[in-house]
């Protein structure tokens, strides 16, 4: 079992950067490949990034690729994203996911992941 808590969404102007963190409870989080999603109000969740349990290996939606990394500290069980170049249509609320990893892979299919944050919420202004 593992538990999701995101932090550090806000509001920031665009052109602006966030920093996401998501800390996981469990003993076996460096066997977690994680990924990050959101959800914006009245559309359906999207991938935004996945990473592998080693972190060598990392995959970004098209729209956030270039502006968005994903990396992860397994020594104090967080993974984060980093969001550069923010755009007002990357208002939404961000969750992080993870899924026990067989092999050094990463999933970009939200149904793939088992544990699931609460969400933190990130708003764009223009």
């Amino acid at each position: 079992q593992v538990q999701l808590v995101e932090s550090g969404g806000g509001l920031v102007q665009a052109g602006g950067s966030l920093r996401l963190s998501c800390a996981a409870s469990g003993r076996t989080f460096s066997s977690y490949a994680m990924g990050w999603f959101r959800q914006a109000p009245g559309k359906e969740r999207e991938f935004v990034g996945t990473i592998s349990w080693s972190g060598g290996s990392t995959y970004y939606a098209d729209s956030v690729k270039g502006r968005f990394t994903i990396s992860r500290d397994n020594a104090k069980n967080t993974v984060y994203l980093q969001m550069n170049s923010l755009k007002p249509e990357d208002t939404a609320v961000y969750y992080c996911a993870a899924r026990p990893a067989v092999s050094d892979s990463y999933y970009y299919t939200g149904k793939r992941y088992d544990y699931w944050g609460q969400g933190t919420q990130v708003t764009v202004s223009s």
